[in-house]
């Protein structure tokens, strides 16, 4: 499935006070897509906690960044309550942008 997955990662700064702080200094949403569809297959986030990284993984899998990154960005914003909230948004928005270049390379 390799060959039709590609692997993209959005970075953004962690808020001062978080867990995660001490051991990161920004926060990385990374995610395996299928190229045919955008489909997220998988998702993985540098939360401090398996708990919130397995959350997140939950929210993103299964959503299409070819219809955009509305429907992503409303599930963090109304089911993720914590400090990381915006480093969740912007990580999300650097990755989809990486996905958007990636893809207009792909469509030339």
């Amino acid at each position: 499935m390799l060959n039709n997955t590609l692997f993209i990662a959005g970075h953004a700064r962690l808020p001062q006070g978080m867990a995660a702080k001490s051991v990161f200094d920004s926060l990385t949403i990374t995610v395996e897509v299928d190229m045919k569809y955008g489909v997220i297959l998988d998702a993985s986030c540098t939360l401090a906690t398996e708990h919130g990284r397995s959350f997140v993984r939950n929210l993103l899998r299964g959503n299409s960044l070819c219809d955009g990154l509305d429907t992503p960005l409303q599930l963090i914003q109304a089911h993720y309550r914590g400090k990381a909230t915006n480093a969740l948004v912007a990580a999300l928005k650097d990755l989809y942008n990486q996905f958007e270049q990636t893809a207009e390379y792909s469509k030339a």
